[in-house]
């Protein structure tokens, strides 16, 4: 575990320091990532739907057809006045204006007594926030101002939108109103509508809005029973309404356009609409008329007339449905653990896996998201930990690529001269079947040697020497590559090659065996060549042994190193190459080896050969003697036969 931790720490460190960066673009919210965060609520909203309305909350519109019939807008205040009296006989709980009455006119007296007599009609004020001289607040303004102001000094810093002048209607309506609420509406930076400001500064007085006043209406809740508490919500009786630190809600809208009850006003005049529906409502006079309603954007729809929005936040107030982001403290502790716990377990995935983590972690973590929006209305931060896991992703597999196709040169640079090309790419798929820095392994060694070839290099020109030796080198090389061995190094005329390493190969001995054989055979037919052509011809030995040794890179880190075997049966091998002249043999086995195949050459999968016991020797650098093996091809269809050494003399070897 220690060995695959260091592996994989830089990838763990790439994916520690991405996680921390996006913490600090949380922390700091960066605006980039808070636009996305923000897109990402809308489609929480779209993936949500419209939800049930409660009846208690409708609209009447001032729309195409009332406008047809009563005229255009502005309307007279005595049409104002009518709508007014058809509603509180019809037994509407509260009226609320989405309309600013701010000049006057001649029938505002028929308004104002209209509005008395109903006591419940709800007026909207408008604040201006730019820099200009701001009058005094009229005592009408400030007696619906909030009553009661609870934990008020963290509004030290975190101080409500404060505004600089205000629009309210003029004082003969006012004055018969039973509270104002301003109506201002301040989209984000993309222009969408989220956030209700149910609290606005001016002039020394914190002021509510008309949704929130409209809710208390409705609800029996006294302005001294309404009490705004500084950066956490605002207390409406038993209700609690959460806020941010700046008193704004998040507005959990109900649907798109037309989720609510639109009534006509002209069918509100001409007695078409129910009493039913009516009474005992909250009814938001608004304008949805084209050209004079104004449109808004919000996360189910391009165009909301702005109406439709105080309906969803009044209808949310009554219901208790309530939408609350979570404390940034809170997102980045799950921006931070997810791309910890992320980070942790991605490094020790291959690409394949690690993308469909990846898919697994964002359907999580998004689907995550979206169900506690839904079932909880718990707006949590998604954009930051699932770009996170995504960002984390990208750079660990680029960083491993990048340190895999440097690995893979490198292993392709030292072993493309040793093996055959499906061995080197099965070495760059799989690196850790090349353990570089050395380990011991069962091998199969052989050793080949041209014989005679001093005397016949003393008697040839050098051109004719390299062009017959470079002919001879590259038929055997090509039967090394062929049955997979791995070629250790030319050492003159001599073939040094070995099976076992670097891929592990259970049949090593037979391949080392079956390759020998094809050298000799394929030797017999360029013998035949050589003589047709008149070309001197050569002769080889070779000697093969089955045994554990020292198998990696020697030499000299950073100069010069080769992939080799080194121990005591490499020797021995080498010993039994020099000995086939001894013996006239072209190939000789150790005992070891010969029991290594005896299973396969007794069955008869090994092919047709003779292996015959030589002579037990004691080689120079062993102690313990061993028996060698001569082995032929024999005739097709002969039984393969191994044939034990019958002499038990030793024979003492001294020379090399």
């Amino acid at each position: 575990m220690k060995d695959l931790f260091s592996k994989h720490r830089v990838s763990l460190l790439i994916g520690l320091t991405i996680t921390a960066l996006f913490g600090a673009f949380l922390w700091f919210k960066f605006h980039p990532l808070a636009a996305l965060e923000d897109n990402l609520l809308d489609y929480r909203f779209k993936l949500r739907g419209k939800l049930t309305p409660p009846q208690e909350v409708a609209i009447a519109v001032i729309d195409e057809k009332s406008i047809e019939r009563l005229g255009r807008w502005p309307w007279s205040r005595d049409k104002l006045a009518k709508l007014v009296d058809v509603l509180n006989k019809a037994g509407a709980a509260v009226i609320v204006f989405d309309i600013i009455l701010s000049e006057s006119e001649a029938n505002d007296p028929l308004l104002g007594r209209a509005i008395n007599e109903a006591g419940n009609v709800i007026l909207p004020v408008a604040f201006d926030f730019e820099k200009k001289a701001a009058p005094l607040s009229p005592d009408y303004l400030t007696a619906s101002s909030f009553h009661s102001v609870g934990n008020s000094e963290m509004f030290e810093k975190f101080a409500p939108l404060t505004a600089e002048r205000v629009l309210v209607p003029v004082s003969t309506l006012a004055d018969k109103a039973m509270v104002l609420g301003h109506i201002n509406m301040i989209p984000d930076d993309d222009g969408t509508l989220r956030w209700e400001l149910l609290v606005i500064g001016y002039d020394g007085f914190l002021y509510p809005a008309a949704t929130l006043q409209a809710a208390a209406a409705f609800l029996g809740v006294p302005g001294e029973k309404v009490t705004l508490e500084a950066t956490r919500g605002v207390k409406l009786g038993k209700r609690f309404l959460p806020t941010d630190r700046w008193g704004r809600m998040l507005v959990n809208y109900y649907g798109p356009s037309y989720t609510f009850p639109h009534l006509s006003i002209v069918d509100i005049l001409d007695g078409k609409v129910n009493q039913k529906d009516l009474e005992g409502r909250v009814i938001l006079v608004g304008a949805t008329a084209i050209g004079i309603y104004d449109l808004r954007v919000t996360p189910l729809a391009a165009a909301m007339p702005g109406v439709e929005k105080h309906a969803s936040v009044i209808a949310s107030i009554l219901e208790n449905r309530f939408l609350k982001a979570a404390p940034p403290s809170v997102d980045l502790a799950i921006a931070l653990g997810a791309g910890l716990i992320f980070s942790l377990i991605i490094v020790f995935l291959k690409v394949r896996q690690a993308a469909l983590f990846t898919a697994c972690y964002l359907l999580l973590i998004l689907g995550g998201g979206y169900l506690l929006f839904r079932h909880w209305g718990l707006w949590v931060n998604l954009a930051v930990p699932a770009l996170n896991g995504l960002s984390v992703f990208i750079a660990t597999n680029v960083y491993s690529f990048i340190v895999e196709e440097r690995n893979a040169r490198r292993v392709k640079a030292m072993f493309s001269s040793y093996v055959t090309e499906r061995v080197v790419n099965e070495l760059i798929r799989n690196p850790s079947l090349a353990k570089l820095g050395g380990e011991r392994r069962e091998i199969t060694v052989l050793f080949s040697d041209v014989r005679g070839f001093t005397s016949f290099s003393e008697k040839h020109p050098p051109e004719e020497v390299v062009a017959i030796l470079n002919e001879y080198l590259g038929k055997m090389t090509e039967i090394v590559f062929r049955w997979e061995g791995t070629l250790d190094k030319f050492i003159g005329d001599a073939i040094m090659a070995f099976w076992g390493a670097p891929l592990q190969q259970d049949d090593h001995g037979i391949r080392g065996v079956k390759c020998a054989l094809e050298m000799v055979d394929t030797l017999k037919k360029l013998q035949g060549e050589w003589r047709a052509q008149g070309k001197p011809v050569l002769d080889c030995g070779i000697g093969l042994n089955c045994g554990w040794v020292l198998v990696g890179n020697i030499g000299a880190e950073g100069k010069k190193m080769d992939y080799t075997i080194i121990g005591d049966e490499v020797n021995l091998g080498a010993r039994l190459e020099s000995l086939t002249r001894k013996y006239d043999a072209h190939i000789l086995l150790s005992e070891n080896l010969v029991t290594k195949i005896a299973p396969q050459v007794n069955s008869c999968e090994f092919g047709h050969v003779v292996i015959t016991g030589l002579e037990r020797v004691a080689v120079k650098g062993k102690e313990k003697p061993v028996t060698i093996y001569e082995i032929k091809s024999s005739e097709a269809g002969a039984p393969s036969v191994i044939t034990p050494c019958s002499d038990e003399t030793v024979v003492v070897l001294k020379e090399k």
